[in-house]
């Protein structure tokens, strides 16, 4: 047994070094989390007002379901159209979260027409929508892009859950996509080569009520104690290494005001998530049925370029290197980016490091531009 301060929660708590499998979530736990999240959100429209509220470009809602809406921020006519697909924790305002370190701002200023695939916290009637409804919901975005674009295929990326949701769709409907950026998206989860799974495994409850909603700081409290060392210590390292750099130290606090912004997810989605991808790895193990489709790396034809961050511990090489090498295209490149200070969450460098929209950004429109030439 030890003893951990879990920051993100402000909880401590025994974690057990047993393999045993979490207990299920019980509607008085459930509850007391969801009131953390609304603490939380709290917390983090406090800290906003004192300078550090997310800097959002102007955008419209072009399009929208019961759970999700398509967030269109425009560019010239005739542009590249651009999807990004938002992971469903948290806020999306961490693809824009200032304008000196904005993804959203950075493909705008190199000419792409950018949408954003923004997920709604869960609600009682939208607690039941697993990985098909949310890939059946980027379906839906690229298919209204098309559309708008006289039926060419957009480009799409995607950070984390996001890039793996991403990637199943892409699995799905190969013809959909032009190409496919992943920014730290986990594909793989081996036991033998994944401690954050392993430990996440075992603190993520077992049994998840497909109908309810799932409190967005139970999985901050569940992530900050799989791998403590990711979501506590190295956030504390980066805030004291940004102490002399006001730039960095302003990043490190509109990160921290963005963690706080807790959203509710999709029972089911949680569910599939654990029990599918990390507890049976069924995706790379090319077992993944989505309706009637088996899906895996094998039938895997979009162009990818997967970019890697060697400092996060949560998205490491080991869970993007076997898919990869397992797909049935050959076009396909990794990237590795060595993360930086001053990002307070190194699983977050790729978005918000200066480093990452000086050297990884201008890459990354360089592999748009060749693949857009080539189709």
């Amino acid at each position: 047994m030890r003893s951990i301060h879990n920051a993100s929660t402000g909880i401590l708590v025994v974690r057990s070094r047993s393999s045993e499998t979490a207990p299920a979530l019980d509607p008085v736990r459930r509850a007391s989390f969801g009131a953390i999240d609304v603490f939380r959100r709290i917390q983090g429209d406090t800290l906003a007002l004192f300078g550090v509220a997310p800097k959002e470009c102007a955008h419209q809602i072009s399009a929208s379901g019961p759970f999700w809406r398509l967030r269109d921020y425009g560019g010239r006519r005739g542009a590249l159209r651009f999807l990004i697909v938002a992971a469903p924790i948290k806020r999306p305002y961490i693809w824009d979260l200032a304008p000196k370190v904005s993804a959203v701002r950075h493909c705008l200023e190199n000419g792409l027409h950018v949408y954003l695939l923004e997920w709604l916290p869960a609600s009682g009637t939208t607690g039941d929508n697993g990985i098909a409804e949310y890939a059946n919901a980027i379906r839906d975005c690229a298919a209204k892009i098309a559309k708008d674009s006289d039926g060419v295929p957009p480009f799409a990326i995607g950070h984390s859950l996001g890039g793996t949701l991403a990637m199943i769709f892409a699995a799905l409907e190969p013809k959909a996509l032009q190409g496919l950026i992943l920014l730290g998206a986990p594909l793989c989860f081996d036991p033998a080569n994944h401690s954050f799974r392993n430990a996440l495994l075992d603190l993520v409850p077992s049994k998840v009520d497909d109908t309810e909603p799932y409190p967005g700081s139970l999985l901050s409290y569940a992530t900050a104690m799989a791998c403590p060392e990711a979501f506590v210590w190295a956030r504390l390292k980066d805030a004291a290494q940004s102490i002399s750099d006001n730039f960095a130290l302003e990043i490190h606090a509109r990160v921290e005001r963005w963690a706080l912004d807790e959203v509710s997810l999709p029972g089911k989605l949680v569910h599939q998530i654990v029990e599918w991808l990390y507890r049976d790895n069924r995706f790379c193990r090319g077992e993944l049925r989505i309706g009637n489709s088996l899906i895996g790396p094998d039938n895997f034809l979009v162009p990818t370029l997967a970019v890697v961050n060697t400092a996060d511990d949560v998205a490491s090489i080991h869970s993007i290197e076997p898919f990869i090498k397992r797909m049935a295209t050959t076009d396909v490149r990794i990237i590795e980016y060595p993360g930086e200070t001053g990002v307070c969450l190194q699983h977050l460098g790729f978005l918000i490091g200066r480093k990452a929209h000086a050297e990884l950004w201008p890459e990354i429109m360089s592999w748009i531009l060749c693949k857009r030439q080539l189709a």
